[in-house]
């Protein structure tokens, strides 16, 4: 990378922050106003992002661009809008008694320039998303788009210019290097959205200069099915989460644990969903494409390595891959072990490997003996089945008798735990990921600290011994 773009880079870190400083706590006008022209820019140029999107994964679904990006974008400005000034008020804390009447507060202060490093599976969203976090919080921030989605990356930086002044919000774009680079700028939080393994660059790069992360990677993500679950249901909504971006979800079901005596029932049911969601699939335009021929190439040595070592793959749907349209059917995985590649990388993409189980612990405990994963998915009806995996096991979110919905909450953080990330946002919570909670104490005007000054006396012993008294 040329010092241009470093400096480039540093121009803008420099800009943001010197304008942050001139007004470092933004009243609620001045962020409403950021939200709305966030909200605007999305409003009139949806049909664009539309076909930038389309185009850069060869096909990507309307629909699914619409439902999966604009649509929780949105939705989160409205919830940032209606909720946003209330966040924004101090929160009063009773002191200890001892020092009263003295007073306490924390007061949400913005952290101030803010970093977002976004991945190519849902741009769009993964932009705006923790975006809105940052301004309803009162921050400014610099972004930086994958270079897998150039057309869409490179709109959302023109419109960017457009809609917000050049000390508000700054898109970047660029290769790896640029992110490289971005993610060792010295800013006063840095969110990053990608691969576990990328990951661990990012927060090498941060820690050089002890910026704070978070970090919402990966993992495989498992979608347990109980002994009591409705099974059709079951597949059904895995199947929903597996193949909507054609399986290119952070938290899409990444292999299913199933009881052994429904296997064979399993693969039957997901045929019959794959027909019916996707009919005529070779020519279904609501499939989407791989987003490029290398993740393409991955896809299918994954799948050949393990069919290779023993795994059987079971096509579904009516089509055939065609590399040139990057095209990859529904395959289910039978028969494979944890010392195939598909079974220790996330996949990311329409395969599923099923791992037949005997007892509902043997499914916990596989879940427990392997890295924490981004999400759960519990299909199951009895309650007390569910609290033990509830219990026993460690995911970043879980759905119960459903996949990828708690991303959707409002109410609930979305991030990781462990090897799958650190630190959440959406809504409240992602207010309070980009401010610092200031605690500040009130002094009252007669109060007793003198009580507790130099010279000790026999007083100050007095008050001494009542204090480790009452400790």
């Amino acid at each position: 990378m040329t010092t241009d773009h470093v400096s480039t880079l540093t121009d803008s870190l420099r800009l943001l922050r010197a304008a942050q400083r001139a007004q470092p706590m933004p009243d609620w006008t001045v962020r409403a106003a950021r939200l709305r022209a966030l909200q605007t820019l999305l409003r009139e140029n949806r049909e664009r992002m539309v076909e930038a999107i389309h185009a850069d994964f060869g096909c990507r679904p309307r629909e699914e661009t619409e439902l999966l990006e604009f649509f929780p974008s949105l939705s989160a400005i409205r919830h940032a809008l209606a909720h946003g000034r209330r966040w924004m008020k101090p929160r009063r804390r009773l002191a200890d008694w001892l020092f009263l009447p003295a007073r306490t507060e924390l007061r949400p202060q913005p952290r101030g320039v803010v970093g977002i490093i976004v991945p190519w599976n849902y741009p769009l969203y993964l932009a705006v998303g923790p975006l809105v976090d940052a301004l309803v919080a009162g921050n400014r921030a610099m972004v930086k788009m994958s270079e897998f989605t150039p057309r869409f990356s490179a709109l959302l930086a023109e419109l960017a210019g457009r809609y917000f002044k050049p000390d508000e919000v700054v898109v970047v774009t660029g290769d790896a290097e640029v992110a490289q680079a971005f993610s060792a700028l010295p800013f006063d939080h840095l969110l990053f959205t990608g691969s576990t393994a990328v990951g661990h660059h990012v927060m090498r790069a941060a820690a050089a200069n002890l910026t704070p992360v978070t970090l919402e990677l990966g993992g495989k993500s498992p979608a347990i099915i109980g002994p009591g679950a409705r099974l059709e249901h079951a597949v059904e909504r895995i199947m929903v989460g597996k193949l909507l971006n054609a399986g290119q979800t952070c938290i899409a079901p990444d292999y299913v644990l199933l009881p052994r005596a429904r296997m064979a029932e399993f693969i039957e049911l997901a045929g019959k969903a794959v027909a019916r969601m996707y009919p005529q699939l070779q020519q279904n335009a609501q499939y989407a494409s791989i987003v490029s021929d290398r993740q393409y190439q991955r896809l299918a040595a994954l799948r050949d390595e393990a069919q290779t070592a023993g795994a059987h793959v079971h096509v579904l749907g009516e089509a055939t891959e065609d590399p040139a349209r990057r095209l990859l059917p529904p395959q289910l995985l039978t028969e494979v072990d944890d010392d195939m590649a598909v079974m220790r990388e996330e996949i990311f993409g329409p395969l599923l490997p099923l791992l037949p189980y005997d007892t509902l612990d043997e499914a916990i405990a596989h879940v427990a003996a392997h890295a924490h994963p981004l999400a759960l998915y519990l299909f199951e009806d009895d309650p007390a089945r569910i609290d033990q995996v509830l219990a026993c096991t460690h995911a970043g979110g879980v759905s119960v008798n459903d996949t990828l919905y708690h991303i959707a909450q409002h109410g609930l953080p979305f991030g990781g735990v462990g090897a799958s990330g650190m630190g959440g946002y959406h809504g409240q919570a992602g207010f309070r990921t980009f401010s610092h909670f200031k605690p500040v104490f009130r002094q009252a005007r007669w109060n007793g600290a003198g009580l507790l000054n130099p010279p000790y006396g026999a007083r100050f012993r007095r008050l001494l011994d009542l204090l480790l008294h009452r400790g």
